[in-house]
């Protein structure tokens, strides 16, 4: 899910045999199913952006996601200390940011450049965490990549080009502060708190554009399947899959989400893409395929 909820933690897997590999099938189905997902419903929220904007869209979309998280972690906000509070409240601003700026750049740029940007933060954040040569192999790649598709042209909107390199800063950020609101609070409460501060938030947003700008009962719909499809969808097939696939595997199939993306923007939206920018949504993917392929398990 790009701009998706925390993942949670991933128990060990069954014992090897029929029943892991029929596991891992099912799994790697699901997260097919997962992806898909997750790239129909942000181009499904696209089509309100004419009545509603990107704001009223994205509003919708935390609401929908705190009602999601609120019913899986189901958070004891009583017992939340300041220690846990602080990491709480930054990964709601964090999060809130992140699904606005990936959205709007979806607005400006389309759907597949808009997530291959994003893309570059949790790529980031694998490639800053080893000191390998294959590492920096997969920076220059990654680096090409995004110097193609943010060439200088006629048509270039560098204030979209921009926002999505926000949303991946925001990935980046809302990983790290992930891994300490996870030590800090059991299972989901953190991640679920996080999406109930965002959605109050973004609440008296809502208000001002149901004001301004009156969604009609379509915009209304697509921004709901935007926040199902986007958030529910995503945060519950994790969920099923990371207790059937290994890491690696699921790694190496997130990085596949700019290529759907892409599918997604020209199946649904007419978003054609030429073929310098199909080339650098490859080398964003490839980069990210490289690095996990050639990473080496920690040993146990």
């Amino acid at each position: 899910m790009q701009g998706a909820p925390a993942r949670p933690a991933a128990p060990p897997l069954p014992a090897t045999g029929a029943r892991e590999r029929s596991g891992v099938s099912v799994g790697v189905a699901t997260m097919a199913g997962s992806g898909l997902s997750n790239q129909v419903g942000a181009a499904i929220g696209s089509l309100a952006f004419p009545v509603i904007g990107p704001v009223g869209v994205v509003a919708v979309r935390q609401y929908v996601a705190a009602a999601v998280l609120l019913t899986v972690g189901r958070p004891q906000l009583r017992s939340f200390t300041w220690r846990q509070w602080w990491p709480v409240l930054l990964l709601a601003l964090v999060f809130g940011t992140m699904n606005l700026s990936l959205y709007t750049a979806v607005d400006r740029v389309g759907l597949g450049l808009a997530v291959t940007l994003e893309f570059l933060g949790p790529l980031a954040i694998a490639l800053a965490a080893t000191r390998r040569r294959v590492d920096a192999c997969c920076a220059l790649l990654a680096t090409a990549g995004v110097v193609t598709l943010m060439r200088p042209q006629p048509s270039t909107d560098y204030l979209g080009m921009g926002l999505g390199l926000l949303a991946a800063a925001c990935w980046a950020s809302y990983i790290l502060l992930n891994r300490t609101v996870g030590s800090r609070l059991p299972g989901a409460q953190g991640s679920a708190a996080a999406a109930m501060v965002s959605a109050l938030m973004f609440l008296p947003v809502g208000i001002v554009v149901a004001v301004h700008r009156p969604p009609t009962p379509e915009a209304a719909g697509c921004a709901v399947a935007a926040g199902v499809l986007s958030s529910a969808v995503p945060y519950l097939a994790d969920l099923f899959t990371l207790r059937r696939v290994p890491a690696p595997v699921f790694g190496l199939f997130m990085s596949v989400n700019p290529i759907l993306a892409a599918v997604v923007g020209w199946v649904v939206l007419g978003q054609g893409l030429g073929g310098p920018e199909w080339a650098g949504i490859a080398a964003v993917v490839g980069a990210n395929a490289l690095g996990i392929l050639t990473t080496r398990p920690r040993p146990t």
